[in-house]
């Protein structure tokens, strides 16, 4: 057992991509973390890593070992945490990120009454319209819309925000409202680009139990919901918000929603809604202070919308 630190700091190397990324997961130096792998290499006489100066990549005998010793170590990890988590209560940092705009009007409204509820979790809130990557930004969850979700996270869906299409009162005045999804092509929309790969958000509808995208015509492309809520309001056109975001702004009459009086010739198309889920990287990440906080935010916000 004499390797085992040095297995771990392989392991957790080869998973977050970097000596770096291995030592703040483990809580020790990179210098520390380089030695321990050295000394796995030299032990099994061959090389697992190559150092580049951007990334490691895994040599052949190294995903071999990988393939091998993955498995155990984790396993050791589970036993250790389910003895350590008996009779354990939530505590410690716990580091959440998300969306700019999903913790600016969702989570900001929850995450108060939660360290109320649990005064020893010291809580860290991370906002970014990129996918977190839990390794390299050590976040213990992530919040993620459905476009969001990457392969291995062990994931559960939080709740399905409806979509509303707004526009303020003036534009309709001067532009008439659509009447159907297919009428978007000639109006104004202000859309929003997946920063995570730069594709535009398309607009889902469901007609008849069959979803299509509706056709749209850019007429501003933003990488800020908030931004595009506020060219709307401006008179800029038509744009799809959640219905988090959008429920100020039609209280106040700044925006009205569109299509929801539809053309009665055809069946009506149902604005699709925007699933959020919660994430997690393994089952091990799942301690007890995660655990507590997955739990509050699902009975939070299950009756949300």
């Amino acid at each position: 057992m004499e390797n085992l630190r040095s297995i771990e700091c392989f392991v957790r190397a080869a998973e977050g991509g970097s000596i770096a990324a291995a030592a703040r997961r483990l809580g020790i130096t990179p210098a520390a973390a380089s030695q321990n792998i050295a000394r796995l290499e030299e032990a099994l006489g061959t090389r697992l890593l190559l150092r580049t100066t951007r990334r490691l990549a895994l040599t052949e005998a190294g995903r071999v070992y990988l393939e091998r010793v993955g498995g155990i170590l984790q396993e050791l990890e589970l036993a250790s945490a389910a003895v350590s988590a008996i009779g354990e209560r939530p505590r410690g940092r716990l580091k959440v990120a998300c969306s700019v705009a999903f913790g600016r009007h969702v989570l900001s409204t929850i995450i108060p009454r939660f360290t109320a509820l649990y005064p020893e979790i010291s809580f860290e809130l991370k906002l970014g319209d990129f996918a977190a990557d839990h390794f390299g930004d050590d976040v213990d969850v992530s919040i993620r819309f459905q476009q969001q979700l990457e392969p291995g996270l062990i994931t559960r869906k939080l709740n399905s925000a409806p979509m509303h299409y707004c526009a303020a009162p003036a534009y309709l005045e001067k532009h008439g409202a659509p009447m159907r999804p297919e009428d978007l092509a000639r109006h104004d929309c202000l859309v929003y680009r997946l920063p995570i790969d730069g594709r535009i958000m398309t607009w889902g509808f469901v007609r008849a139990g069959v979803r299509f995208d509706a056709p749209v015509r850019p007429a501003i492309v933003g990488n800020d919901i908030d931004t595009l809520a506020e060219f709307a309001v401006e008179g800029a056109g038509i744009t799809r918000l959640g219905a988090f975001i959008s429920e100020r702004y039609l209280r106040e009459g700044s925006l009205v929603r569109v299509l929801v009086d539809q053309d009665p010739s055809i069946p009506p198309a149902i604005p699709e809604p925007l699933d959020f889920h919660i994430c997690v990287v393994d089952r091990l990440a799942e301690t007890p202070k995660v655990r507590a906080f997955i739990d509050f935010a699902v009975s939070e916000l299950k009756n949300r919308w």
